[in-house]
């Protein structure tokens, strides 16, 4: 392997290398493993390595598209058989998948190598990774800052270089948010289009959808070739692209496309000059592209979908928390989690059938206003998130929000605090930095962030780009042509590269 830099190369280059026998799968492995080992102390992005199995896959023979190339999965759903899926909580540590998801079996198809697990917010709930269990993963571009969440594990290790892309999933933004504060590519696909089982037939009812967090566009879209199709007992189906996703993204766009943009909140909440800016520039870059921009905000309500939004979270934590007490053999307690989880829980079991039912309604409402919207516009474009990446520890609850959360913990007032009011106060503090993203989640499109910006601190920021459903093709052929500007952020060029 003389004169040959592993982070030269994305995920196709390298498996292009292994299929020239210019390098072998170990050695990459071997270069992963090295890097892991060297940069995690610093960042702490990887919470369970499998490094054993790892150089037993590599050692022998593998087909696909990835064959040999080493890759990272998130710890919540993406489970491997046998190894811990802690879903980022102490509850779990005893806990070993029993069998591999559907998402894992389809990667190993494509010839990957797992070396590891990545760092997740305990459940996935937060758009920051600092689990009390394994403690905070860090940004490469500054170690102050957050990687953002849930998927911010896996954003930290393919923007430090450990690996070229790594597993992901995008329940309100848990793609989307990373890359956008870490510098990648980052492409929530339409529902249905990729697997969640076969312990689900939905996830989040439908909002959370897996794939991967890459440093290139082709990398996401030769991996979503892989990943899509029918799955047993799945609850949605989107038919099978009859391309190839890869061809798409190196195919130019034919004409010009009707793109609408916006920069303000749907909630109605602060946006940061930089966000703003991020977004403006790019519809000035799209002009100069010879397409169509207009500033026109989505034709939604955005303060009823973001309480539905947060219904379903709610019940999806009550659930989780029912689900747990199975696996432990035992009633769960506040004790067993940590305490803003357990508010959520409550705030779920106060929650009525009626509620979700009239929730998942205002999703459909949405969905079918976004549709008649993109018969008039192809793309929407708006920022990923409203803020920088913030500080370490910035967006924890305060001590005395600790306080509170405890002390209705232990009394379980769940009920009371819905009717005091608390639910809109929460949606306004949880969804006040991350406002932007929830949309597609809920009425199922494909959203996109593509790395299109830097601050003036040198933090990168995401512009997020939307179609219809079933449009990840349209998505990618703009992204590639993106990519090929003076205007893309270079991942490599953060200091832990």
């Amino acid at each position: 392997m003389k004169g040959f830099n592993y982070s030269d190369y994305d995920g196709l280059g390298l498996a292009e290398l292994v299929r020239k026998k210019e390098v072998q799968p170990i050695e990459l492995v071997e270069e992963s493993i090295k890097r892991i080992d060297t940069l995690n102390p610093k960042i702490n992005a990887v919470i369970n390595t499998m490094y054993e199995k790892a150089r037993v896959t590599a050692n022998n023979e593998q087909s696909g598209p990835f064959a040999g190339v080493p890759t990272l999965l998130k710890n919540i759903s993406q489970e491997v058989e046998g190894e811990p899926i802690t879903a980022g909580s102490k509850a779990f540590l005893s806990y070993r998948a029993k069998v591999d998801s559907e998402y894992v079996r389809r990667l190993r198809k494509s010839g990957v190598v797992l070396v590891g697990q990545t760092n997740v917010p305990e459940f996935a709930l937060v758009a920051y990774t600092e689990p009390v269990q394994y403690g905070p993963t860090r940004n490469p571009w500054n170690l102050n800052h957050t990687p953002g969440g849930s998927s911010g594990g896996s954003a930290a290790a393919v923007a430090s270089g450990m690996v070229p892309f790594a597993g992901a999933n995008d329940g309100g933004g848990s793609i989307r948010i990373p890359a956008s504060y870490c510098g990648l590519f980052g492409l929530k696909p339409t529902r249905g289009r990729t697997p969640v089982g076969p312990n689900l037939g939905r996830s989040w009812q439908g909002a959370s959808a897996e794939h991967v967090l890459t440093r290139t566009v082709r990398d996401s879209a030769a991996m979503l070739d892989q990943l899509q199709g029918h799955e047993k007992a799945g609850a949605f189906h989107t038919p099978k692209f009859e391309g190839r996703f890869l061809d798409a993204a190196s195919t130019p766009i034919n004409g010009k496309l009707r793109i609408a943009f916006s920069v303000s909140s749907p909630i109605g909440t602060e946006v940061h000059p930089e966000c703003r800016d991020a977004v403006l520039n790019s519809a000035k870059i799209l002009e100069s592209m010879g397409h169509d921009v207009e500033e026109v905000d989505a034709p939604v309500d955005g303060h009823k979908l973001a309480k539905s939004y947060l219904t379903m979270y709610f019940g999806e934590t009550a659930a989780t928390l029912t689900s747990l007490e199975s696996i432990l053999g035992r009633k769960v307690t506040y004790r067993d989690v940590e305490p803003s989880t357990w508010l959520l829980g409550l705030l779920g079991k106060a929650t009525s059938a009626e509620e979700l039912v009239l929730s998942i309604r205002e999703w459909d409402k949405a969905a079918h206003q976004m549709e008649t919207f993109h018969e008039t516009y192809d793309i929407y474009i708006t920022p990923t998130t409203a803020f920088p990446p913030a500080l370490i520890g910035e967006l924890q609850p305060t001590a005395s929000e600790q306080f509170l959360i405890r002390t209705v913990g232990r009394i379980g007032l769940g009920g009371l605090l819905k009717k005091a009011g608390i639910v809109d106060q929460i949606a306004r503090k949880n969804l006040a930095r991350t406002p932007f993203t929830q949309l597609a989640n809920l009425t199922g499109q494909p959203a996109m962030s593509v790395p299109l910006h830097l601050t003036e601190e040198g933090l990168p920021i995401g512009v997020q780009f939307m179609a219809a459903r079933g449009q990840e093709s349209l998505l990618l052929q703009l992204a590639g042509e993106l990519e090929q500007s003076d205007h893309w952020i270079d991942v490599r060029q953060n200091p832990l590269f």
